[in-house]
């Protein structure tokens, strides 16, 4: 079995289509009013599906997390720590929510957290070289 992606259960799919075209630079083709969004971001996988359209396929209710979601986190990674802190700056300019501010942790990781508009936690980080597979 191989790891395809992941996907978010998003209540309003326009402002986090909007988040993640606008403020992250996903390339995401779908209209704001659609149902789910399937897109390739780096070879993996990413799914926006609306909470309500899995419920009815389902056949089932969930109960959601408010707030700040702590289970999960998506990680991003950029190549040096001047790009993490600029992508740092303009995502909040651009309306993220700033969770944690850019910090070099003592591994000789730099690191900051933003949050999307539904609370989901998105790290973006950097060991200040090219990514390694």
């Amino acid at each position: 079995m191989k790891l395809d992606g992941f996907g978010l259960f998003v209540n309003d799919m326009a402002a986090m289509i909007r988040f993640y075209r606008d403020v992250l630079g996903f390339e995401i083709k779908e209209g704001e009013n659609t149902s789910n969004v399937y897109l390739v971001k780096d070879g993996t996988l990413f799914l926006l599906y609306g909470r309500k359209d899995f419920e009815n396929m389902t056949r089932r209710k969930y109960e959601y997390l408010q707030g700040l979601n702590g289970h999960f986190e998506i990680a991003l990674y950029v190549d040096t720590f001047e790009e993490e802190d600029e992508e740092y700056r303009k995502a909040i300019a651009a309306g993220a929510g700033s969770v944690l501010a850019p910090t070099t942790e003592p591994w000789g990781q730099r690191t900051c957290y933003i949050s999307d508009p539904e609370g989901n936690l998105i790290e973006i980080g950097s060991f200040n070289r090219p990514f390694l597979r």
